[in-house]
């Protein structure tokens, strides 16, 4: 509880001090949480995932449910095939790409079997929303808008929800694998079209049905003024519950809602409102789990790691993610420095967590140390090089006039 009340009481000083320095906050928690545990292995909880499967999971999901929110809040740019051009060929092009030559090169050079090599590819194909709010539009109706954060933040909403299909490929070929009850055929029917197509229809219903009670029925009756941001997070998980109830995808329903809603009522000040508590909220949550990302690379999480696996790693961020998003962006409307920006940040962080503990809680996988290894080295080096690259290279397109 001290280490709790620390991390994120200092929250606020630790973000000033990481503007200043033109780097994320996050790599200073994933450094202090390395330097805690280090000192302090034997009192604070061991954050290691063999006896912690269930609560990363649920940690991880909570915080990315929330981050989506806040994510289709901050987004002043209505859904259209035409406007959304750009995060639609990040999500559809780019990202198919990375999972494929993951997926590829944890068969052929990691010795991975199919299935593992599979959910390798799922795990690290999202951007994640959470850690990746320093390239990221900024709060509601914000005046100087930048087309290359637009593309960032709506990829890393979109793509959070479109890698659960794949996550749940490498299970259903692990179950096939092994000789269990599953096939092909009801993985796409199911896991692909109607989770899919259900949790975008879910989401736009309650973001709908949400708009039209917040800024029509309570605010004819003025009890709109009465509402605190906390309506955001009460929105959240109960979409996202009824969503899961339903058994489709809530990450795809908690993103669509947060877009609806949005534009039930734009310009309205409520939204900044809303946008402030999710942003608070988020950031306690990951000011925590990197203090445990960094207890559990001081506890021993990364010692499976061989050279092989470093040298996926850096390839996957700092070449393949980039080129594949470049080549997808071909055609597009952005500039070549708005997509050489788009296509390096290509933030890894808890939605890897998630998607890995997930598919490693629903069956048993090979290899499973090998890739909790992978990811989290995959995730610390995302941190690191995205946290300190980030401030620069949008203040340099800021300053060329080219992402604004």
């Amino acid at each position: 509880m001290v280490i709790i009340g620390l991390a994120t009481f200092a929250l606020p000083w630790v973000s000033i001090l990481a503007k200043k320095a033109g780097i994320s906050y996050a790599v200073f928690y994933l450094l202090a949480g390395i330097l805690l545990y280090s000192l302090f292995p034997d009192i604070l909880p061991i954050p290691l995932p063999d006896d912690n499967g269930e609560e990363i999971v649920h940690l991880t999901e909570l915080v990315v449910i929330i981050s989506l929110m806040g994510v289709g809040i901050r987004i002043d740019q209505p859904f259209s095939f035409k406007k959304w051009a750009s995060p639609l060929r990040l999500v559809f092009i780019a990202m198919l790409l990375c999972i494929a030559f993951a997926a590829a090169f944890g068969y052929f050079v990691l010795d991975l079997d199919i299935a593992t090599a599979i959910l390798l590819g799922a795990c690290l194909a999202p951007t994640d929303p959470v850690l990746a709010s320093d390239v990221q539009v900024g709060p509601p109706n914000e005046q100087n808008k930048s087309s290359t954060k637009f593309v960032l933040t709506s990829e890393a909403g979109l793509n959070d929800g479109m890698a659960f299909p794949f996550t749940w490929l490498a299970v259903t070929v692990g179950i096939i694998a092994s000789g269990g009850d599953a096939s092909l055929e009801e993985w796409f029917f199911y896991h692909f079209l109607y989770q899919i197509i259900g949790g975008i229809a879910i989401g736009y219903a309650f973001g709908k049905a949400a708009g039209y009670l917040v800024f029509n029925f309570f605010g004819k009756n003025e009890i709109l003024k009465n509402l605190e941001g906390f309506l955001a997070i009460s929105l959240t998980l109960l979409i996202y519950g009824i969503t899961e109830l339903l058994h489709a995808y809530g990450f795809i329903a908690v993103f669509v809602c947060a877009i609806t809603f949005r534009h039930s009522e734009k310009e309205h000040e409520y939204h900044n409102s809303l946008h402030s508590f999710t942003d608070q909220i988020e950031q306690m949550f990951i000011a925590v789990l990197l203090l445990l990302l960094g207890g559990a690379v001081a506890l021993g999480i990364l010692e499976p790691l061989n050279w092989k696996m470093v040298v996926f790693a850096l390839l996957f961020i700092l070449l393949i993610r980039p080129v594949f998003a470049y080549i997808s962006l071909t055609g597009s409307t952005l500039k070549p420095r708005q997509k050489l920006v788009s296509s390096f940040f290509g933030i890894r962080g808890m939605g890897s967590l998630f998607y890995l503990s997930f598919g490693l809680n629903e069956i048993a996988f090979d290899s499973e140390d090998e890739l909790w290894a992978i990811v989290t080295f995959c995730i610390g080096c995302s941190i690191l090089i995205h946290g300190l690259t980030a401030t620069t290279a949008i203040n340099y397109l800021k300053e060329k006039q080219d992402g604004w």
